[in-house]
């Protein structure tokens, strides 16, 4: 657990119910919106890895649901208020900058949670960094390049930010590319910011030809992967792709589209909850 005290800045939009401490941290020329939702409860933190061009805001649902759980998370470079970064990234680069993170708060030992395009990074660093991360939680994710793609029609709808920008656009195309009813979930939807062309592109660059596929043999962390049945950008095949790869992992699938974390905050929390609070084996 960290505390924040000098640095403490006040949140630039209300992120979730549930307090939020908010400080800026600068590393490797990169200056970073990092939140904190601090918890009393002695049990590891969660690390939280955002989806592609999404920052704070978008998690305030989620974390308003786990509230037994202390949880960490960041804008990316380039999203949300985080400065642009002085060259482009891959996501090896990523993990290290995160691993340095923690230390500047004061963390050892955490839980990881990767949702989407965070999906990568949470694998990523759980292969780097097996002692400080004890469990691995993966939502709407996949492998990378080796993932069992969506129709083009959606993929094409991700190759651009206007979703975040424009919201008519983001009401217009959120069924088909999030699955479910997620157009008429106005709390939902109101979580989505503006974000940067430039930061988008970046995270983009991140992954591209990224496939942790060859390596995920060698993920040995305790690992829950949750997939939404009806998800049009990540198929649910996915998760079966994963948890084949993935030796010491178990799978669960909600009835939802791909933003389960925020259109049912409750049941995913829930199942989340269960597997980072269960014994270690």
């Amino acid at each position: 657990m960290t505390t924040l005290d000098d640095e403490v800045a006040s949140p630039v939009l209300p992120i979730s119910q549930r307090p939020i401490q908010i400080r800026e941290i600068r590393i490797w020329g990169t200056t970073l919106r990092v939140g904190v939702w601090p918890c009393s409860v002695d049990r590891p933190p969660l690390l939280l890895f955002n989806g592609i061009g999404a920052s704070l805001e978008l998690l305030g649902p989620f974390a308003d649901a786990l509230d037994g759980v202390e949880l960490i998370s960041f804008d990316m470079p380039g999203t949300g208020e985080s400065g642009l970064p002085p060259i482009p990234y891959r996501l090896w680069m990523l993990a290290l900058m995160t691993d340095q993170l923690l230390d500047q708060l004061g963390y050892d030992r955490i839980d990881v949670l990767g949702v989407s395009w965070g999906g990568g990074i949470a694998q990523q660093f759980a292969l780097q960094n097996p002692r400080r991360c004890r469990r691995l939680v993966l939502a709407a994710t996949c492998a990378g390049v080796t993932m069992v793609p969506p129709k083009l029609s959606v993929l094409t709808k991700f190759m651009t930010p206007r979703r975040f920008n424009d919201p008519g656009y983001m009401a217009s195309i959120a069924n088909e590319i999030y699955g479910g009813d997620v157009a008429s979930n106005a709390t939902a939807l109101a979580h989505f910011r503006r974000t940067r062309y430039a930061g988008y592109l970046l995270q983009q660059l991140a992954v591209a030809g990224w496939t942790s596929l060859p390596w995920l043999r060698l993920v040995r962390q305790p690992t829950l992967i949750l997939a939404g049945s009806a998800d049009p950008i990540v198929p649910p095949a996915n998760a079966d792709l994963l948890a084949w790869a993935i030796p010491d992992s178990r799978t669960h699938f909600l009835d939802d589209g791909h933003l389960f974390l925020i259109t049912d905050p409750a049941a995913s929390a829930a199942v989340i909850d269960e597997f980072l609070s269960a014994p270690e084996r």
